[in-house]
C-alpha cells in the first residue's frame, strides 16, 4: 500500500529557496514520479534510469540501497532484491531545480540491468546520415551478461512488460 508521504519534504514555495536553499524540497511529476539517473561508484558508467515516488526516495534515504518506482508493475521495486544485485547508496544528488536525482550506488560485480547486463545502456546508437530510420543498427558495447535472467527471474513477477 502506498502512503502518501508528500508532506515529508519541504514544500517548494519559491525559486530562491528551491534553488539555493539547503532543504530538500523535490518536485515530482503529474504522475508522482522524479526521474533518477544512477552511476556506478567504482566505474563511473551510467548504470540505468528509473523513478521514484515519494516512498521510493523516502525508502532509499533511509535504508541506504535503491528503490524505484515500477510504472510496468505499479509498485516499489527494492533494486536486486530478486537478482541479489542491491544498488548501495553512497550519494543522492539533485539538480537546480529539484526534479531529477542522480544517485552513486554500489553494486560490487554485480549488474543492474534486469536483461543481465552490467549497465541497462549496453547498446549504442550510430550517428551520422539517417537513410531509413527503421532500419538503424545498434552496437553492443558488452558482449557478456553478468547472469541470465531466465533462471534469476524464474518464479517472480517479470520486471519490465512491453
Amino acid at each position: 500500500m502506498l502512503h502518501n508521504y508528500t508532506c515529508m519534504f519541504k514544500k517548494r514555495e519559491n525559486i530562491a529557496d528551491i534553488e539555493e536553499g539547503a532543504l530538500l524540497s523535490p518536485k515530482f511529476d503529474n504522475d508522482g514520479l522524479i526521474p533518477v539517473v544512477t552511476m556506478c561508484q567504482k566505474t563511473k558508467e551510467i548504470l540505468m534510469h528509473g523513478y521514484m515516488n515519494v516512498e521510493a526516495l523516502r525508502l532509499t534515504i533511509e535504508t541506504k540501497e535503491a528503490h524505484y518506482w515500477s510504472r510496468s508493475r505499479n509498485e516499489i521495486w527494492h533494486k536486486g532484491k530478486t537478482s541479489g544485485f542491491v544498488q548501495k547508496v553512497k550519494e543522492i544528488r539533485i539538480d537546480d531545480d529539484q526534479d531529477s536525482l542522480w544517485l552513486t550506488v554500489d553494486i560490487g560485480e554485480g549488474s543492474s540491468c534486469h536483461v543481465g547486463y552490467r549497465s541497462c545502456f549496453y547498446r549504442s546508437v550510430p550517428l551520422g546520415k539517417i537513410d531509413n530510420a527503421r532500419n538503424i543498427k545498434m552496437k553492443f558495447e558488452e558482449k557478456e551478461k553478468k547472469f541470465d535472467p531466465e533462471e534469476v527471474y524464474k518464479g517472480h513477477s517479470n520486471p519490465t512488460k512491453i
